[in-house]
């Protein structure tokens, strides 16, 4: 099993990184911030327009750290790459199975399946710890007919109706998320799903939530030779890691919407972290950020058992263990891909 190390979060603008001998060195201003061991790093995400010396690319290649650029926004920029892991016998199989409609429709509904599934457990979960404070009739029914949406993906014909479905059932369960927010009500709220910009601080928090989580499922497709970017539901489009983002919809619910009710219910995150531009968008305050990464890299730490290896691991290890039954499945090891299912 993979292990899971530290991403290291650049997030003050200015700063530039280095190699220098085995550890990668932050400066700003030609003076140095602090250095850290590249061996207990497993990934390098950098906010803003710093930049990264030459030889660091290279040593990151080399030891398959990835680094990759992001805006200030979480808009991914650019990204640094080594070999590609894995043989090519694996991808030319991942290229035959997106070119059969039959193949794809049977991946996307494994996918879409689970992503209904997560989503209902999350109401369900909800439901269970906050009776008292919920509208738990109404949560039950968008819960139950999320239930039929599953029956319904199963069924369906191609792609196109799986969309179609999946859409409806989308609208379903952000009909409720609000409910689902406990405190700080007057400055988190939600009315509906708004991004490219984010005009309201719970939908700034889950795009940038969902920008991370996108990444961390590019960089484990990556890690066991697949192509992020030829995907089975999300159609080809060029710079858009299409495969990751089919993988991410499987882990949206229980990763990352979870993940940003906790900041808000706990109140780790508050109206002082969010700015608010001319245009109306709304982004996180560069301390926001930092607290954001903090308890990112607290959450993917978190241990959970998985319910179909019935190993425990960490919810950041999540995302590569999905990868590698991704693959054993276009292999031809298992007869089917087996996707996360939480309870």
């Amino acid at each position: 099993m993979k292990q899971l190390l530290n991403t290291l979060y650049i997030n003050t603008p200015g700063r530039y990184l280095s190699l220098e001998g085995e550890t990668i060195v932050v400066s700003q201003d030609g003076k140095t911030i602090f250095q850290l061991p590249l061996h207990n790093i497993g990934g390098i995400v950098s906010f803003g327009y710093t930049g990264a010396s030459p030889a660091l690319m290279g040593e990151c290649a080399r030891r398959n750290i990835s680094l990759c650029f992001m805006s200030a926004h979480g808009n991914f920029l650019a990204g640094v790459t080594g070999e590609v892991n894995g043989n090519v016998l694996l991808r030319r199989e991942q290229y035959r199975f997106a070119d059969d409609p039959e193949k794809c429709t049977d991946i996307a509904k494994s996918m879409i399946t689970a992503k209904l599934f997560n989503s209902r457990s999350v109401l369900e979960r909800a439901k269970r710890d906050y009776p008292e404070r919920l509208d738990t009739a109404s949560i039950s029914e968008r819960s139950e007919n999320i239930k039929q949406s599953i029956s319904l993906v199963r069924a369906a014909a191609d792609n196109a109706e799986i969309r179609g479905i999946e859409g409806k059932a989308a609208v379903m369960y952000f009909d409720v998320f609000d409910e689902l927010i406990l405190r700080q009500k007057r400055d988190f709220f939600f009315h509906g799903r708004n991004r490219r910009p984010p005009l309201d601080n719970v939908n700034a928090l889950l795009s940038f939530s969902y920008s991370l989580l996108a990444r961390l499922c590019s960089s484990a497709l990556s890690s066991v030779g697949l192509d992020p970017y030829v995907g089975f539901l999300h159609t080809d489009r060029p710079g858009r890691a299409s495969l990751a983002l089919d993988m991410m919809e499987e882990l949206r619910a229980v990763f990352a919407d979870r993940f940003v009710l906790t900041l808000i219910n706990k109140k780790i995150l508050s109206e002082s972290d969010f700015d608010t531009k001319e245009n109306g968008a709304v982004f996180l305050t560069e301390d926001g950020r930092k607290t954001f990464f903090k308890a990112w890299q607290e959450k993917q730490s978190e241990q959970i058992k998985h319910p179909f290896l019935g190993e425990k691991l960490e919810w950041g290890m999540l995302p590569f263990v999905q990868a590698q039954l991704l693959a054993r499945y276009i292999r031809g090891d298992t007869d089917a891909y087996a996707p996360f299912l939480w309870k």
